[in-house]
């Protein structure tokens, strides 16, 4: 078990766990399948892996499934911080049974302010999948923002001059090119648009492709009006990765994505993954070989960028209701 510090031994309210949980939920998932549960008996809070939310057909390894549940992880880390509460968290082995990623001991620290604003945070953040404006987010908030991640137990690089962008581009194109032509991944991802009124990728939130020469997305398109290309002329790229390639490293990736969205968040920033060139094996041995220099492995890209000045909030992707994915001993 790898341990972040030492708790009391004193336990949380189950009410004080729930709401916690509900933070955490909020957290970005692939495909917003929210693959993740959640046990507390009173003193543990268990976070677990649902296996039967894994995308099998794109994600057979469960990478894209741990990093969801990773940025679910930080969510709770980082409500019981803005709640004015310690959450003590000690990662579960790779092969820790019944799916078991984490076990989370939450305590209340007496005279800690409640930061609202984090909250909020967390209540606002979306993935708004609409092209960003023309320009660029600058090169030294790029390094802030890995700077953000680094301390997860990851590594974190910006993508910044023209030849690995150019590189970048060319590599997630012929991702979607392969995607394309996987009949039961395409199946698979469709399935999860309008999936249920809480969970999956509701149409309204993807953005329409009226030139099919020029916007690449992975999704088919919506009735969000805009186009999207790959990596747009504005858009930042950050890869997120490490030296290994197991669900430790995939489950601190997913910590740290939620780290750079949330603070990317509150500088005005807006975030979309992209997972589709980490799930072809060839892609992903490429970019880590020609733009990151094989400094590390990548779990997961961010496209990061600005959104216009003026355009509509969009509302949150659905949730489902804690009882469905918290089983909790009572008061």
């Amino acid at each position: 078990m790898t341990t972040t510090s030492q708790p009391r031994t004193d336990a949380a309210p189950a009410v004080l766990v729930r709401r916690l949980v509900q933070f955490a939920c909020l957290a970005p998932s692939v495909h917003n399948t929210q693959p993740w549960r959640w046990r507390y008996d009173g003193l543990v809070l268990t976070l677990l892996a649902d296996e039967d939310r894994r995308l099998t057909s794109s994600d057979p390894s469960g990478r894209n499934l741990t990093i969801s549940c990773g940025a679910a992880l930080h969510h709770l880390q980082f409500a019981a911080r803005a709640l004015a509460c310690d959450a003590f968290v000690t990662l579960a082995p790779d092969h820790a049974p019944d799916g078991e990623l984490a076990r989370i001991r939450i305590h209340r620290v007496p005279g800690r302010p409640v930061v609202g604003e984090d909250i909020e945070l967390i209540r606002s953040r979306c993935t708004d999948r609409r092209r960003f404006t023309a320009w660029p987010v600058p090169d030294h908030r790029m390094l802030q923002l890995c700077q953000v991640a680094e301390p997860w137990g990851v590594r974190a690089a910006a993508v910044l001059s023209d030849r690995d962008r150019i590189r970048l581009e060319l590599l997630a194109n012929r991702a979607l090119t392969f995607l394309d032509l996987e009949a039961e991944r395409r199946v698979e991802q469709d399935g999860w648009i309008d999936h249920g009124p809480v969970d999956g990728i509701p149409l309204d939130h993807l953005p329409d492709a009226p030139n099919p020469l020029q916007a690449r997305t992975r999704f088919r398109p919506g009735l969000l009006e805009d186009t999207r290309l790959v990596i747009h002329g504005g858009d930042r790229v950050i890869a997120i990765g490490a030296a290994t390639d197991d669900r430790t490293s995939w489950l601190r990736a997913g910590q740290a994505l939620s780290a750079v969205w949330l603070e990317a968040a509150r500088g005005g920033l807006s975030v979309v993954p992209m997972s589709q060139p980490i799930e072809v094996e060839s892609i992903r041995r490429e970019i880590a070989k020609s733009v990151l220099g094989n400094a590390f492995q990548p779990h997961i890209l961010l496209q990061i960028g600005l959104q216009a000045i003026g355009r509509r909030e969009l509302p949150r992707t659905p949730r489902r209701p804690v009882e469905e994915v918290l089983d909790a001993r009572s008061d």
